[in-house]
This record gives C-alpha cells, sequence and structure tokens, in this order.
C-alpha cells in the first residue's frame, strides 16, 4: 500500500487551469521526483499536497487517511512536511536555534509551562536541543550549530532546512528543489543526504530542475507540462519518453547526457 497517494488533482486560478486531474503515489523509502518546464504546474502541485492551496478537485492520502486541504501545521503533526524553493531559514539565529525551532510542532499544552517555566518545560526544552544536535550530525551541520545561520553557504543552508523539516519526525518529505543554486559539490552532499533519508523509511517527494541529479536518485518520476501528467515511470523509461524529450528536455542527446 502506498504512503501518499494523489488523487485527481487540479486547481485554477482565475481562468487558467494551472494543475489538471494529476495523481501519483509514493512509498515508505521511495524517491519520487516531479519534474517539468518552468509554469508546468510543479509547485502549485505541492502547494496542494501541503496544504498552502485549497485543491480545486481530487485528493491527498496519507496511509490511507484523506488529509486533503489540512493546514500544514496540521499535515506536520501527521508526518508529512516540506521545504520550500525559496529559503525560510532565520538568518540572525544560531543553526541550532533554527533547528529547535522545528520542535515546536511536536509540543502540546506547553504554554502554561514555559510560562511558568515548570520543569516540563525545561525537560523539553533538553530534548528538543539533543535532538536538533542529533539532525544536525545527520545532515553534517554538527560543526556549525554555534554559528549565525546567515554565515553559512547556500548549500549549507539547504541542509539546515531540511534538518528543520526533519524535526517533526516525517514519513513524507516534500523538497521543492534542494539543490537550486548550489554549486556541484554541495548538490552531491544532498544528493547523499536525499538518498540516505529515503533508506531510513521516509518518502520522498521532490522538486527539481537538475535532470542528472533526477535521474541519478529517483525511483519513480512524473512529469507535468502545461499543468497534465504527460509521462511517468522510472528514470530509463521517463528519459526516452518522446512526449518528454518535446516538452522538458529538448534533444534525444539532452535526455540521453541527462541519463548519465
Amino acid at each position: 500500500m502506498s504512503l501518499l497517494d494523489v488523487q485527481g488533482l487540479g486547481i485554477s486560478f482565475g481562468g487558467l487551469r494551472a494543475v489538471n486531474n494529476v495523481s501519483f503515489s509514493a512509498s515508505a523509502g521511495e524517491i519520487v521526483s516531479v519534474i517539468g518546464p518552468n509554469g508546468a504546474g510543479k509547485t502549485t502541485l505541492f502547494n496542494m499536497i501541503s496544504g498552502v492551496y485549497l485543491p480545486g478537485e481530487g485528493k491527498v492520502t496519507l496511509d490511507g487517511r484523506d488529509i486533503t486541504a489540512k493546514r500544514p501545521d496540521r499535515l506536520a503533526t501527521l508526518g508529512l512536511t516540506r521545504t520550500f524553493q525559496n529559503l525560510q531559514i532565520f538568518q540572525e539565529m544560531t543553526v541550532l536555534e533554527n533547528v529547535i525551532a522545528g520542535f515546536h510542532l511536536q509540543e502540546r499544552g506547553a504554554l502554561v509551562a514555559d510560562l511558568l517555566s515548570l520543569p516540563a518545560s525545561k525537560k523539553r526544552a533538553a530534548e528538543a536541543r539533543k535532538g536538533a544536535q542529533e539532525l544536525l550530525a545527520r545532515v553534517g551541520l554538527q560543526k556549525a550549530a554555534e554559528r549565525q545561520a546567515g554565515n553559512l553557504s547556500y548549500g549549507a543552508l539547504k541542509r539546515l532546512e531540511i534538518a528543520r523539516a526533519l524535526a517533526v519526525s516525517p514519513r513524507v518529505l516534500l523538497l521543492d528543489e534542494p539543490a537550486a543554486g548550489c554549486n556541484a559539490v554541495e548538490t552531491e552532499e544532498i544528493d547523499r543526504l536525499i538518498a540516505e533519508l529515503a533508506k531510513t523509511g521516509i518518502a520522498i517527494l521532490l522538486v527539481e530542475h537538475d535532470m542528472k541529479m533526477v535521474m541519478r536518485i529517483s525511483n519513480h518520476i512524473v512529469v507535468l507540462d502545461h499543468g497534465e501528467k504527460i509521462a511517468e515511470g522510472d528514470p530509463e523509461t521517463v528519459s526516452r519518453n518522446k512526449a518528454v524529450i518535446a516538452a522538458y528536455l529538448g534533444t534525444e542527446e539532452e535526455a540521453a547526457d541527462a541519463d548519465g
């Protein structure tokens, strides 16, 4: 049984049909990439799945439970969270504090205890700090824990955002262009991190323009063009699909190069 099921999602903005009847699924430990040219509807699709937009039609289920249009904070508590194309980092806070901030979604009834500095509040703070340190080690940023986040390289900031998303212990993680703006070394680091996360059983849903990265790490690929799903399958099948070549890869030679 699939962990995440997207069934017939669609949305319009005014008279523009941004996404039309898109369906696919992702299982635990699977990396599913959504690709397509600019304006294909990839981020809009992500926004519907993650509760940012209310779909015009269709539904999303997580482990069989209907989660369509639930708020992003509620989805996080249910096990689905995401990163964004544009970094959402607290630049003036330390790297460690940024990850600690991600743990607040797991807290229950904490306000009164925090205001009164009760032992339970202190215990939660200590647990969050320990958990954040473990996540920083997981993404290779443990040595930067006390540095101001704004002083990190762009690639490190991308990994920091992933670490914060992991603070809610997601079962499904949506990554919106995690390697955008990164150099080759930074892209390789993120590539390796995504593969390691998938091995732990997290279902990864990925939007990414780096086709070599997509073809290298994906188990399954969904291709959008003008809001429509035009193809899906494993990397080899997709890279040789004529509709994909025409809409996105451009030429058969580029497709072969992307396929490595």
